[in-house]
Parts: C-alpha cells; structure tokens; sequence
C-alpha cells in the first residue's frame, strides 16, 4: 500500500451519508404520526358508534334518552364511559341534549347524541368535535 492511499470517509461523504439518513428518519416520522392519527381516530369513530348504539338502545327500552353518560353505566348500558383518545379524559365527551316533548312538556330531557371534545382536526379535515 502506498504511502499517499487515503483511509477513512472524507468530509463530504460523511455529510451526504448523514443528509440521507436524516432525510429518511423524517419521513419515517411523519409515517409514524399518521399512523398514530389514524389509529385514534379509528377508536374515537368505535367509541362514538359504542355508545350512540347504546343510547338508542337506552331509549328503546325506556322510551327516554339518559340523563347522562353515567346513567348508561349504571343501567348496565355501557361497561364504562370510554376515554376520548383526543382529549384522554372521561369527562370531555360533548353531550347533546333531545328537544323536549311538546305533548309531554314535564318529561325530563335526556342525552340525545354524544360528540368529542377535541377542537382537533382530523387527517381528512373535518373537526372531530363534528363526528
């Protein structure tokens, strides 16, 4: 081996080495983002269908929508209130109310619909908070 035969990376590969590396780390990244995204967003979709079914069933049966959330649980509707995988807490579930009966004025008005908290956008655009 000659005395002049380099050994090693010069600066310039290394940088480009480097540059490439970075480049697919960010990509990677942001695919791993979406994914989570998507995944919250496929529960937050279940949790909603879960307990809009369970409402209507409520309603069936009692011919009343629930005063709340937590009378579906305690009627057995619902195991528990689901976690808002957004908002990661119980509590933020966005509850509308049903109109009141115009020939029953003394009934009492109950939970009609649920919605998410979040004041999130979604990957498609839509605002949770509209699901």
């Amino acid at each position: 081996m000659a005395a002049s035969a380099r050994q090693g990376f010069t600066l310039i590969e290394l940088l480009v080495v480097i540059s490439l590396i970075m480049i697919l780390s960010a990509v990677g990244l942001v695919g791993y983002r979406n994914s989570v995204t998507s995944a919250k967003e496929a529960v937050l979709k279940e949790d909603l269908f879960r307990m809009r079914d369970a409402i209507d069933q409520y309603y069936a049966d009692k011919t009343e929508y629930p005063a709340s959330l937590d009378d579906m649980v305690s009627a057995k509707y619902l195991r528990e209130v689901p976690v808002d995988p957004f908002t990661r807490s119980r509590d933020s579930w966005r509850t509308i109310l049903a109109e009141p009966d115009p020939d029953n004025p003394t009934a009492t008005i109950g939970v009609y619909d649920v919605k998410s908290g979040s004041d999130g956008t979604a990957l498609d655009g839509t605002k949770y908070a509209d699901w």
